[in-house]
């Protein structure tokens, strides 16, 4: 039982929350989370845009101050605040873990609490995922992203109306269609299927289900993406709460049986690259799978960074679950169905549970914890062993700033 181990999740649904402050999301998840009340030896408070509301700084401080007055956190906990785009949750998990492993805390907390509407001024939701891109020196990716478009004979057109990630990611699912045969389809299936698991998810920001026809029916946003394929603004929070093998062993039985022992938790750093060329979430799951001691094939489920249906199929190249080039079929074989052989995305992904930014990373948590349990109701996929989170933002050229890969084992 050595390492760390995860002893209680806890999520908010997902939605747009305009009447909840992050301070009321906040306190919703650390009361999950902490239903004895156990001491809590650091929390590592992940945040991307509460500047958008007011406050840059001491963000976890702020927000978690009501779980200090009810007593679920000691006044002199240290708090860290992480920052690390829609990587956010990943990187929170991966500091709490990381004082677990050292030998620093026997009981540590990683929170992730968002909201992206802004319902009074709507431009500033789409405004704030600019600062995942480098804002101080704009002409370097303009032209970068200008060149390689052009060396693939495609085009590079971004419009204020659409978030600037979703051009990057078509014009890498375009090169990607004609080098290897990928087709609207295939992210097609990818969106209904997420569609299909998140009406079974209560957490979910859309229930309403999907078909691959009516994904490719809906509203273009930029070839190939439709609205369907792409996950929606949203506000939320999640919670992990991380124990050490020493405090667990002290823990009654009922308790110790249900904990989730973390194999891996790995980070990631993207760099300029080209189309084609690995990405970060290949070169941190090499990382990632050497760490847990596990091979790609032995993973059972898997939650990852589906920001787009195009995201997904990459994911799955990168990950080792299927060959390059061979994520179109892979995913059209039925393997990423929740009865499939790898169920991906049983939550709804983010493109049907929704992506609150820093909480996103730590939901997928939530998410792989239900289903190693068997708890997860409906959705429930099989009764996996090995669970895997991949997690990514921010844009460093075509590669996304940073990537968290976590491997759960139960």
């Amino acid at each position: 039982m050595a390492g760390a181990w995860i002893l209680e999740t806890a999520s908010t649904p997902f939605q747009k929350w305009p009447d909840r402050t992050h301070r009321d999301l906040a306190l919703e998840v650390v009361r999950a989370v902490l239903p004895e009340r156990r001491p809590v030896d650091g929390v590592w408070f992940g945040n991307c845009a509460m500047n958008v509301f007011g406050q840059s700084n001491i963000r976890g401080q702020v927000a978690l101050q009501p779980a200090v007055r009810e007593g679920l956190l000691d006044g002199h906990t240290p708090i860290v605040n992480v920052e690390a785009a829609c990587a956010t949750g990943s990187a929170a998990l991966h500091g709490a873990v990381s004082a677990v492993l050292a030998g620093q805390a026997d009981s540590a907390l990683a929170i992730g609490v968002e909201k992206t509407w802004v319902p009074d001024d709507p431009a500033k939701s789409f405004a704030l995922f600019m600062g995942g891109i480098d804002m101080l020196h704009r002409d370097e990716w303009k032209a970068f992203y200008r060149e390689a478009a052009a060396a693939a004979g495609d085009g590079f057109a971004p419009v204020p109306a659409r978030i600037l990630f979703l051009d990057v990611h078509a014009l890498s699912a375009r090169a990607h269609m004609r080098a290897h045969g990928t087709t609207a389809e295939h992210l097609a299936i990818i969106a209904a299927k997420n569609h299909e698991n998140g009406r079974l998810n209560p957490l979910a920001q859309y229930r309403f289900g999907a078909t691959v026809e009516s994904v490719l029916a809906d509203r273009a946003v930029i070839e190939p993406l439709t609205r369907s394929m792409c996950a929606p603004i949203s506000d939320g929070a999640a919670a992990v709460h991380v124990v050490s093998e020493a405090l667990l062993r002290t823990l009654p039985a009922e308790v110790r049986e249900r904990a989730v022992r973390v194999r891996g938790c790995t980070l990631g750093g993207g760099t300029w690259r080209g189309l084609g060329e690995p990405d970060v979430t290949e070169v941190t799951a090499e990382r990632a799978y050497r760490a847990a001691g596990v091979r790609p094939e032995q993973i059972d489920i898997a939650e990852v960074h589906d920001a787009n249906a195009w995201c997904e199929l990459a994911a799955m190249e990168a990950l080792g679950f299927c060959g390059r080039g061979e994520g179109g079929a892979y995913v059209a074989s039925g393997a990423t169905q929740r009865d499939g052989a790898r169920p991906v995305n049983t939550s709804g992904g983010l493109i049907a549970r929704g992506h609150p930014l820093a909480a996103t990373g730590l939901g997928m948590i939530d998410e792989l914890v239900r289903q190693l349990r068997g708890e997860a109701g409906e959705r429930q996929a099989g009764a996996p062993h090995l669970g895997l989170a991949q997690n990514a933002g921010g844009m460093i050229g075509l590669d996304e700033a940073v990537c968290g890969i976590t491997v759960l084992e139960r």
